[in-house]
């Protein structure tokens, strides 16, 4: 009697590639926050963070996006 090979899928070959990023920091000016964040969220870009400028007195967005 013939019993099939029982076939296994190599794991690594389903496995794709991981994402590759790029990165920007932009300067947010509070009268037009949301404006400027739809503006770069439309290009494409995923806010990652925001935090205080190095003076204090502004905010500064971090931002991300697959190459």
């Amino acid at each position: 009697m013939l019993s099939a090979a029982r076939v296994v899928p190599d794991k690594l070959s389903h496995m794709s590639e991981p994402t590759r990023w790029e990165y920007v920091t932009v300067a947010l000016l509070t009268h037009a926050t949301k404006q400027i964040l739809d503006q770069w969220g439309e290009d494409g870009w995923e806010l990652v963070s925001v935090v205080p400028g190095p003076t204090g007195e502004q905010l500064v967005a971090y931002m991300k996006r697959p190459r």
